[in-house]
């Protein structure tokens, strides 16, 4: 195919050229009714090229098949056999993923480090979990995805499980060995689904990663707007191979996508994925290079400590790291990254990834540049000076991996919705949880519904809280009280 083309760019391109008159939604009718305040904000060209995909962008029946078309390209980019855009995040592609696998009361072997948008994919679904534990580095308190191995195990205990489901790379960037666990699943005839969303820019740079469809993947899910140039809420979920049908993955999705797709969103993909094939491994040799130096200049700055591949990967922990995100640790400042983090956007107006009870992580993608990295490294140095100021005295209480893990006493589903009550968090010990309760970001659960809670990740939670950390999906986002299945 042509990969210079740019099938909704051009649609769109055209649909100006042409001069039509809308008389169907989106109701702003190209920002002529939209608030003149609101468009001092979000620009005219926002509004102007919000157009209907159908009926707008495309014809009535989509003779056209301009994002077929787009999808199509972006699946030879990648090579992948399909493609599919999603305008609902990877959080949607996800659960049409694990529906194209398993149904209600069928088993699915889960990575139990997966996003709270798997979980959410198995309270709709009703799919029972077999949960496949992380690899746990008990120095640094951190979660690397699961191994081959585990998986190996978890089929041996669950030979009726549907498939696999694997988180790679984590939000921290450390990688699994998808080769052997693809290799695992096949051997059953079992298909792997990969949730790659922090993924999407890793087939267009050698020294990146394994990209998912090259380690034989079956279905891999990338939230392009994490690392690549298209908007919040795009997603692509590629697939290959005979173990899950196209028509079935297209349903899927259907079922659960919206019928108002954003042409914005499509647009930006297909954008995205022009650029990266004319230009990607040249962006690539830049980001790369100039994170590599910031890494090296931040880790100069006293007391810090910058995670690299001797931390996290070897035997007993990840296959691969992604450079692009650095990793830093705090602990020898006796500072959280919580407090680490609001002090740098209150003071610095910088803006971290990921921050947690000893660490940052920033985020670098092929659109940063010296400016960028001397802002990082000029705001580490600053908040160095700040240390001892924001030193709270609230460590927060981690568990061992062996109380971190708790029992899964019944499907996620049926906790979700059974009759709850809501208990002080003292007296929550032993109880089934009917809520789930995720530090975010990374957004992984440490509660997930139907598990048996422990006093040892209640006090987790409590002085992650009372340290700055966020739960936002908890019914008491404080987490002094928390929503349990009602004992009858």
């Amino acid at each position: 195919m042509d990969q210079s083309k740019a099938p909704v760019l051009d649609a769109l391109a055209e649909y100006h050229r042409e001069g039509q008159t809308p008389f169907t939604p989106p109701g702003h009718k190209q920002g002529r009714g939209a608030d003149p305040r609101v468009r001092a904000v979000l620009g005219d060209a926002t509004f102007w090229s919000d157009v209907l995909a159908t009926s707008g962008l495309d014809d009535r029946t989509s003779s056209q098949g301009v994002v077929q078309e787009a999808q199509a390209l972006m699946a030879e980019a990648v090579g992948a056999d399909h493609a599919f855009f999603s305008t609902c995040g990877s959080s949607l592609s996800v659960k049409s993923a694990m529906l194209s696998v398993a149904g209600p009361h069928e088993k699915l072997l889960v990575g139990r480090d997966a996003h709270k948008s798997v979980v959410s994919g198995l309270i709709l679904s009703g799919i029972e979990p077999a949960w496949v534990d992380p690899q746990w580095d008990a120095e640094r308190h951190l979660a690397h995805p699961p191994a081959a191995e585990a998986f190996e195990a978890a089929f041996a205990d669950h030979p009726d499980a549907r498939g696999a489901l694997v988180t790679t790379p984590t939000p921290y960037g450390t990688c699994s060995d998808l080769a052997a666990i693809a290799e695992v699943c096949h051997r059953r005839g079992r298909p792997l689904i990969v949730d790659e969303a922090w993924g999407a820019h890793l087939p267009f740079h050698p020294d990146l990663p394994t990209w998912a469809m090259d380690a034989g993947a079956d279905v891999c899910v990338t939230s392009v707007h994490k690392m690549g140039s298209a908007l919040e809420q795009s997603s692509v979920f590629h697939l290959q191979g005979h173990l899950v049908r196209p028509e079935v993955l297209r349903s899927r999705e259907d079922l659960l996508g919206t019928t108002s797709p954003n042409v914005l969103m499509y647009a930006a993909l297909d954008g995205w994925r022009r650029q990266m094939v004319e230009h990607g491994e040249t962006l690539y040799d830049h980001a790369l290079t100039l994170a590599r130096q910031t890494r090296a200049r931040v880790s100069r700055i006293g007391g810090i400590r910058v995670n690299d591949r001797d931390d996290f990967c070897g035997p007993g922990r990840a296959a691969d790291m992604d450079p692009l995100q650095i990793i830093i640790d705090l602990s020898a400042w006796k500072i959280t990254g919580y407090r680490a983090a609001d002090w740098l956007r209150a003071n610095r107006r910088i803006n971290l990834h990921i921050a947690d009870h000893r660490r940052l992580t920033a985020q670098f993608t092929h659109a940063d540049d010296a400016d960028t990295a001397e802002a990082l490294v000029a705001g580490l140095t600053d908040l160095s000076g700040q240390r001892a100021g924001l030193r709270s005295g609230r460590p927060v209480e981690i568990p061992p991996p062996s109380t971190l893990r708790l029992e899964q006493a019944s499907l996620p589903r049926d906790a979700f919705f059974a009759r709850t009550e809501q208990v002080p968090w003292e007296k929550a010990d032993g109880r089934v949880a009917a809520e789930m309760l995720t530090p975010y970001p990374p957004g992984i659960p440490a509660v997930v519904p139907g598990e048996r809670l422990s006093g040892d990740v209640l006090r987790y939670l409590r002085t992650g809280v009372r340290a700055g950390m966020v739960v936002p999906d908890a019914v008491d986002t404080e987490v002094t009280s928390v929503r349990v299945v009602r004992d009858e």
